[in-house]
């Protein structure tokens, strides 16, 4: 029977933590997170990382492993995974993976291409251009140096759009070129399952979230990584809206009606990326038996669709 990797997705705030535990403690595995925030030490309370406690219920794999200065990528996750994964299916017939972050899932699902670094100078010159003549001037010399990655890039992404540019004006290609997508074969079956709430509910779920993370310290956290700010993990809905606040933009009452809305808008980047899968199937996270028995009966059937 080949080892299966159990994907849970789902948007920001659905239970995905919780519904993993649970059915790790269930089939008595682990858990690797799918997060690419949750992996920097630095920064907890924004991130909605498991708890201590949480933690201690499940052995969890890519949390708390990286600094905030370090370089990673979705290239580097994929790697990581495939290299935890020779281990973890030496124990384990099951092992879940859970996270948001719609990239790097992607990457274990269908590979990823190895982008080169943008230089440094390059990626703080594009940033400030960014800031002060706006997108519309990133995305018209992108149109010039590479028409092909202009076609399908989303236009409303300015961290996409920038990629793309920093990679030509660095390597002196177009960013296209690097993306060539070789099929992938997985010697591991895949089942891949997401958590929907009804979107008044979900939303529900995020402000008060978003309450809590205040109430337990997001504030004190983002004033400690406040000189670190121009680093790429800390652009990040919760904390970027705190910075600008330290900046004297607004006051935390209005920074807080920001986190909450840039946190609706960000689930409905996420609902939105998970449906470019057909095979994803859907669930209540309330509804855990009913989770339980589909991975039984898949896993059973070891349906290499999944």
């Amino acid at each position: 029977m080949a080892p299966t990797l159990l994907i849970i997705a789902g948007p920001t705030a659905s239970g995905k933590t919780d519904v993993s535990i649970k059915l790790a403690q269930h089939w008595k595995t682990e858990i690797i997170s799918c997060d690419s925030r949750q992996m920097y030490r630095e920064m907890s309370i924004g991130t909605a990382k498991p708890d201590p406690y949480q933690l201690s219920l499940v052995p969890h794999h890519l949390i708390n492993n990286l600094s905030i200065h370090d370089y990673y990528s979705a290239f580097l996750f994929e790697q990581d995974v495939l290299e935890l994964l020779k281990n973890l299916f030496s124990r384990h017939s099951i092992v879940i993976m859970t996270g948001g972050t719609g990239l790097y899932m992607d990457a274990i699902l269908n590979g990823i291409d190895d982008i080169p670094d943008p230089d440094p100078e390059i990626r703080a010159a594009l940033k400030l251009r960014y800031e002060s003549e706006g997108l519309e001037s990133i995305l018209a010399e992108v149109s010039a140096l590479d028409p092909d990655f202009y076609q399908k890039v989303d236009k409303k992404n300015p961290a996409r759009v920038l990629r793309g540019l920093e990679v030509c004006l660095t390597t002196g290609k177009p960013f296209s070129s690097f993306l060539v997508k070789h099929q992938v074969n997985r010697n591991f079956n895949i089942l891949l399952t997401g958590l929907e709430l009804p979107r008044n509910l979900l939303y529900e779920r995020i402000d008060q979230r978003v309450d809590q993370m205040i109430a337990t310290g997001l504030v004190k956290e983002a004033e400690a990584l406040l000189p670190m700010k121009h680093l790429n993990g800390l652009n990040t809905v919760g904390y970027r809206e705190l910075f600008e606040m330290f900046d004297g933009k607004y006051d935390l009452r209005e920074a807080i009606r920001l986190i909450k809305r840039n946190t609706r808008h960000y689930a409905k980047r996420q609902i939105t990326w998970n449906n470019r899968y057909p095979q994803m199937k859907y669930f209540n996270p309330e509804t855990i038996d009913e989770i339980k028995g589909m991975i039984s009966s898949s896993v059973d059937g070891q349906d290499k669709t999944l």
